[in-house]
């Protein structure tokens, strides 16, 4: 309300309030408030009418004055100054906030005739048309010039915070107490609201009643460091009143509630059971990979028993490395009909909750109940019957490519070995209940795959190729109905179905550009539909300790009952940045301004590759002899076998281990030739080929006075489309690194048409090693497929320097260590592995 408005008619308390009443404008750390509201703070004004006067003051004795100093120091520091100024601390950026002086204090107040006490929840009156904000009231004051105030600390709706656009997935009625609060003047109070709060996880039915005579509900805090939605007991709120100040709900509800929530919560001093993860989308497995090292440096044992994934060649390498996973070379959505399957299966043989059945539950599961090689009874049979001798594997899907998709089971057939399995639909193999219930038995005891419950970690990063800017039809407006976007609702209907105690999802920062960052807010919002607390934090790989920058997304999720993990401090500096949209900044996970840190220098190019043997660009051996000691730390720790031993897989000695995967892409001979002819030095390419001009707008042109040069096959030495890309001003065609360099990221195509990705001083692309080097992988971790496909399965990949601190947080939070603040790691990327390995925790 601006100064000579008039104060708006008050709503009489009897009326009905509105259920879903409208928005505060979205905020952002570095400004908490829109300028709509910024209004709002300025006094009423003193020409108002007398009538309207009387409708609005405080009440009752004022606060006495010691106890109001006590209680409220920051508004007594000075009776003659109507506001002083002061360092905010809650940013503990440098930035100042005005704090007005209180001539006294007040804990009831008259508008209207209605009474108003401090802790009251209501309406505050926006400008003209626009929705009326909540809030609750934590102060009532008169300033030392006598003008009346309160102290508003705001309720979000779920369009206020990060959720945004996709608030439609929240109940209308559901409102997030916030850590964002400020001065507002006292006419600016509309009417009350009555605002209960809930347990998260209520039952429908509890819910309902409880919500029966009053307008909202709260059942988490929202915070604007890292968007984070969090319960109130879970010590990751920043709101400085007590959650107790919101009313409870009903006694009965909420004794439901306690007791379910004792049902799924471990006795004090119980042993706490491994952690089960499930890597979803999981490429080669550096994610799961990781989480798990960064477990075991907490002392936690996490356990990656299932991973899934649709490109075969990545699934190899994860299974190679981790033989005790049970890999699944299938879509992520074709598994989660899977997993619906299983359970109707389990039910229908009454598997679940039988005794008999549990008593012989494994913690483990396997890639098989029998070898597929095992020997046969030598059984005869007569021509042209056929006998199932018992079920393989089971997989929904289309596996006999004759477009009838649905439930299968891969069969052995009496009398034949594996060169004769077959895929089988299950309706024809209604004749075999015995062979069914064998195997489903045997089955559910391995956890061949999880019910829900199982999953304690669930972990994945959706493709969202939807939003490539190789994808030249891109939907701005509605980029969730891209068949392309569909895997981040795929993973999200996993969460729902399984309902793990915690979730990692990871991502591409353009999920926070592309459309408003509709695929972003999305996710958050469909994990905050479920009950889950979140938290948003974009890092960057090379702040972690290796050489490369690579700007990622990650989203926590936990269940209610669990503590929500906070994201790592950086280690490293960190030369080069990524380009974050400016209402993201400030989720970058990093120290806040003049906080001190003792960084390590960035690392570099060199830091990372210069040990490893000379190539050129035709080797083909898969593995090698290292032939040189590792001339820095981290050569000397990424030389660690720690992979192996996460699965109590023997390993020979890490000195006697080759090298593997060294090998480059094999140029053809027409780019051999060009990349032959550029000079070996940081940051040369095809502008120093003869022929190439630079003008003084830095793009190129050809030299009319050279005449153009030609490889042996007749080709141009330099391509026309070296010369148009990016309009001719692009310095990244056939570009030579330098050791000194910090590449921007890892990519998944080695060609060298279109990005620097030539050796310092070797006639070739970067390896396959030298990429997985600059992505935190452990030397030991073998990759397998095509070269092209390992470059992918690298490229692809989370960075081993992320996916390890990411483990850490996780492993305390599992702990029940609750951190109010990102934290600051005991360990620095790669000597981490070494302090694994000689600790002896993998």
């Amino acid at each position: 309300m601006g100064r000579g408005e008039k104060r708006q008619l008050k709503k009489k308390a009897e009326e009905p309030v509105n259920a879903s009443p409208p928005s505060l404008p979205m905020s952002t750390p570095s400004s908490p408030l829109s300028k709509k509201q910024k209004s709002l703070r300025q006094p009423p004004n003193p020409a108002d009418d007398d009538n309207d006067k009387d409708s609005l003051k405080f009440i009752g004795n004022p606060v006495p004055s010691h106890e109001a100093k006590t209680k409220w120091p920051h508004r007594y520091h000075t009776s003659e100054k109507r506001s002083i100024t002061v360092k905010d601390e809650a940013k503990g950026d440098g930035e100042e906030k005005e704090v007005l002086q209180a001539r006294c204090h007040y804990t009831k107040a008259l508008i209207d005739g209605v009474v108003y006490e401090i802790f009251d929840d209501a309406y505050i009156t926006a400008e003209g048309e626009s929705p009326h904000y909540i809030a609750k009231i934590v102060e009532m004051f008169e300033t030392v010039d006598r003008e009346q105030y309160i102290t508003a600390q705001w309720f979000f709706r779920a369009e206020d915070t990060v959720i945004k656009g996709q608030a439609d997935l929240i109940d209308k009625r559901r409102v997030f107490y916030s850590d964002v609060r400020d001065d507002n003047p006292f006419s600016t109070i509309h009417s009350k609201v009555k605002i209960i709060q809930l347990e998260p996880n209520m039952k429908p039915i509890a819910k309902e009643k409880a919500l029966a005579n009053t307008d909202l509900y709260c059942d988490m805090t929202y915070s604007l460091q890292y968007y984070t939605f969090s319960t109130f007991d879970s010590g990751n709120s920043n709101t400085e009143s007590d959650a107790s100040t919101i009313s409870d709900a009903s006694s009965n509800a909420t004794m439901e509630n306690t007791i379910y929530a004792a049902e799924k919560s471990p006795e004090i001093g119980m042993v706490q059971r491994e952690l089960t993860l499930l890597d979803v989308y999981s490429g080669c497995g550096a994610m799961s990979s990781g989480l798990c090292l960064g477990a075991a440096l907490a002392n936690k044992k996490f356990v990656t028993r299932w991973a899934v994934d649709i490109n075969t060649h990545a699934c190899k390498s994860l299974q190679s490395n981790h033989p005790e996973t049970n890999v699944r070379n299938e879509g992520a959505e074709d598994f989660l009909c899977l997993l619906k399957e299983w359970e109707r299966l389990c039910i229908d043989f009454q598997l679940l909750g039988s005794e008999d059945v549990n008593s012989g539950k494994k913690q483990n599961c396997s890639n098989g109940y029998e070898s597929e090689n095992e020997c046969e009874d030598g059984s005869a049979l007569l021509p042209g019957e056929f006998e199932v001798r018992k079920l393989l594997d089971i997989c929904y899907g289309d596996p006999n490519n004759t477009k009838n998709r649905g439930l299968y089971f891969k069969v052995r057939w009496k009398g034949y070995g594996p060169d004769d399995d077959t895929w089988e639909p299950i309706d024809g193999l209604s004749n075999c209940k015995e062979r069914l219930h064998e195997f489903l038995t045997k089955g559910y005891r391995s956890n061949l795959l999880p019910l829900p419950g199982d999953v304690d970690v669930l972990c994945g990063g959706p493709p969202c190729q939807g939003i490539s800017g190789f994808n030249r039809y891109r939907d701005y407006k509605e980029p969730l109905k891209d068949e392309k976007n569909r895997q981040i609702v795929v993973f999200m209907d996993l969460v729902e179905y399984l309902k793990p105690k915690y979730v990692l999802m990871e991502n591409v920062a353009d999920i926070l550009k592309f459309a408003e960052g509709a695929l972003g807010c999305y996710a958050i919002g469909r994990l905050v539909s479920l009950n889950y607390q979140a938290r948003l934090g974009i890092m960057a790989a090379g702040a972690y300790g290796v050489a490369q920058c690579r700007m990622r997304v990650f989203l926590w999720g936990a269940q209610p009952t669990e503590i929500l993990p906070h994201f790592p401090l950086p280690t490293h500096e960190v030369a080069k940045k990524g380009v974050v949209k400016n209402e993201f900044k400030e989720i970058v996970v990093a120290y806040e301004n003049e906080h001190p840190c003792n960084l390590k220098t960035h690392v570099v190019l060199g830091d990372a590759i210069s040990d490893l043997p000379e190539i050129t660009n035709a080797e083909d051996r898969d593995e090698m002899p290292y032939g040189s000691s590792p001339s820095t730390n981290f050569q000397k720790y990424i030389r660690t076998d720690v992979i192996g031993r996460l699965d109590s897989v023997k390993n020979t000695d890490p000195e006697e281990n080759f090298l593997f995967d060294h090998r480059p892409l094999q140029l053809n001979e027409d780019d051999y030739e060009r990349v032959c002819h550029i000079p070996k030095f940081k940051g040369a390419n095809f502008r120093n080929l003869p022929g190439v001009l630079v003008g003084s707008n830095n793009v190129v042109q050809w030299d009319p006075n050279v005449e153009r040069v030609l490889v042996k096959s007749g080709k141009p030495l330099v391509p026309d489309y070296a010369m148009s890309f990016f309009d001719g001003k692009s310095t990244k065609p056939f570009g030579r690194l330098g050791m000194d360099d910090i590449v921007a990221t890892v990519v998944t195509r080695a060609e060298p048409h279109n990005q620097a990705i030539l050796h310092p001083n070797q006639d070739r692309v970067l390896s396959v090693r030298e990429n997985a080097r600059l992505q935190g992988f452990p030397d030991c971790y073998k990759l397998s497929g095509p070269i092209k496909q390992r470059y992918i399965q690298v490229g692809n990949a989370v960075s081993f320097t992320v996916s390890i601190p990411l483990g850490y947080c996780l492993a305390r939070a599992q702990e029940g260590l609750s951190d109010p603040k990102p934290i600051l790691l005991p360990f620095e990327f790669p000597e981490c592995l070494g302090k694994l390995r000689k600790a002896g925790q993998v």
